[in-house]
């Protein structure tokens, strides 16, 4: 994954009024830490970096200009949006150095198809590798092609990409594949549930209740 530079500027307010007029002004509050230096407050431009995500995801990394401050290397550790407003609201950015590994999670992708009359389904959207921070993978393949009603893929089953190893326990299911329903099985979910006995012993209770009409 490819690097993005970003500029950024101190911060100097805090709090959540500080956080809205930083928001209002077109910027992502956001702290910068780690490798043991002091927590730094910044601002990041909100549509470079919404871009930035878009594109790379949420394990992109930044090669951070700071106004007076020198550069940092970070990767984004926790992000907080608002999907309403689809705004971020702020950042925690960790520094990283060059060679250094990591453990992120990465998306995964199932390729090929299962068999005729199955059903995939996906049990963990992610899964937790070593690798590069700066060569972090974009995503990992999981290959369900031809896989039979019964089967599954657990983490080890996934072939790492290069330089990458998996952080994640190896048993952990990636995902399951199961008979598809039949046509008769959601019929029967969907269709009218039949009469219990105490139901049809109270209809013919009340049937014998009913008095029968008079002699004209």
């Amino acid at each position: 994954m490819s690097e993005v530079k970003i500029s950024a500027e101190p911060r100097t307010e805090f709090g959540k009024g500080g956080a809205r007029r930083t928001r209002r002004a077109g910027k992502v509050p956001a702290v910068l830490y780690g490798h043991g230096e002091a927590p730094r407050h910044i601002a990041l431009p909100a549509r470079e970096f919404a871009a930035a995500i878009r594109h790379g995801g949420k394990n992109q990394i930044f090669n951070i200009e700071i106004t007076g401050g020198g550069t940092a290397l970070a990767l984004p550790k926790a992000i907080q949006r608002d999907p309403i407003k689809d705004i971020y609201e702020h950042v925690d950015l960790l520094i990283v150095r060059r060679g250094e590994k990591v453990t992120v999670e990465i998306p995964v992708h199932l390729t090929g198809e299962a068999a005729r009359d199955t059903l995939v389904m996906v049990e963990n959207t992610t899964l937790a590798v070593l690798a590069d921070a700066t060569k972090l993978p974009e995503f990992v393949e999981v290959s369900i092609a031809g896989l039979e009603a019964g089967s599954h893929v657990t983490a080890g089953d996934v072939q790492m990409p290069a330089g990458a190893e998996l952080a994640a326990d190896a048993e952990t299911i990636v995902a399951v594949v199961s008979a598809a329903p039949t046509a008769e099985a959601l019929e029967g979910e969907t269709g009218e549930a039949a009469p219990t006995e105490a139901a049809e012993a109270g209809e013919a209770e009340a049937a014998e209740a009913t008095p029968e009409p008079a002699d004209a």
